[in-house]
């Protein structure tokens, strides 16, 4: 399992750099795939994934990511696509009834909240791409998040003693406290690397590890809350397309979350710069 765990990790990270150093519409069409097959899972979590209020989503999703090709992050489409969505759930709520329960639709509405969240969380990681020198400040999603997760686990493993929720049972505070150093010693040491522009006003030492750091606690929000619903509907993993992490949600749960606030540190540091 620890190989095969490894491998498909290499195997993202190559990918990662492979779609991250072309960007454009390379980076959003590998987005596109996974907010697709991250809603596909959750979605097949509340067992509806076939239905048509399924197809409302997916719809969406595909819509919004089209539209983002066309006119780049524009804030005020994934409110219509919401609105959209709303309005579609209920028209097959009410020419479905009484096939459809409210229950049906609850959870759909629940749904096409988190999945939307989630697509146009997974979004930032594009616009950060699009910032000034944004092939190099992207990684520091990925430090954030996967950075994170990385010293949480060797913390634990080596010195966890006390246990943190009860929502990973495995997560100990120790591991906690150590994943958000070592992203924020990660952050820290990328700024060697990142060469000089004269447009980026920042001071990269001691921007990097505070968006790091920050990037680190929200990723373990993020982490929980994914197991939060897992622990709800009793399953283990969202999904195996990724041998030995799972599912597009058990592996990028974290990503989703710390991409806005990377994306907003960032400009809001460089602003200020």
């Amino acid at each position: 399992m620890f190989f095969t765990r490894l491998i498909s990790g290499i195997i993202l990270v190559l990918a990662a750099i492979f779609f991250f150093v072309q960007g454009g519409y390379f980076l959003l069409f590998a987005l596109a795939v996974l907010s697709l097959l991250g809603l596909y899972e959750l979605l097949r979590v509340l067992q509806m994934e076939k239905s048509s209020l399924a197809v409302v989503t997916y719809v969406a999703t595909a819509v919004y990511y089209s539209m983002l090709c066309i006119y780049g992050g524009i804030d005020w489409l994934l409110l219509g696509l919401l609105i959209f969505m709303m309005l579609a759930l209920l028209v097959i709520y009410v020419f479905s009834y009484p096939k459809l329960r409210i229950e049906d639709i609850t959870k759909a509405v629940f749904a096409f909240l988190y999945v939307s969240l989630s697509v146009m969380l997974f979004s930032y990681i594009a616009r950060t791409r699009d910032l000034v020198a944004g092939n190099w400040l992207v990684w520091l999603i990925i430090i954030s998040a996967w950075g994170s997760d990385t010293f949480a686990y060797l913390t634990g493993v080596l010195i966890g003693k006390h246990h943190f929720s009860e929502l990973s049972p495995k997560k100990t505070v120790e591991g906690c406290i150590g994943g958000v150093v070592g992203a924020g010693l990660l952050g820290f040491c990328y700024a060697f690397f990142f060469p000089e522009y004269a447009a980026f006003t920042a001071n990269p030492y001691i921007v990097f590890p505070l968006v790091t750091v920050i990037g680190a606690l929200i990723s373990q929000v993020g982490d929980l809350t994914a197991s939060a619903i897992k622990r709800n509907y009793e399953i283990k993993d969202y999904g195996k397309i990724i041998p030995g992490h799972g599912g597009v949600l058990d592996r990028f749960d974290s990503v989703i979350f710390v991409a806005p606030f990377v994306y907003y540190l960032l400009a809001l540091t460089m602003n200020l710069g």
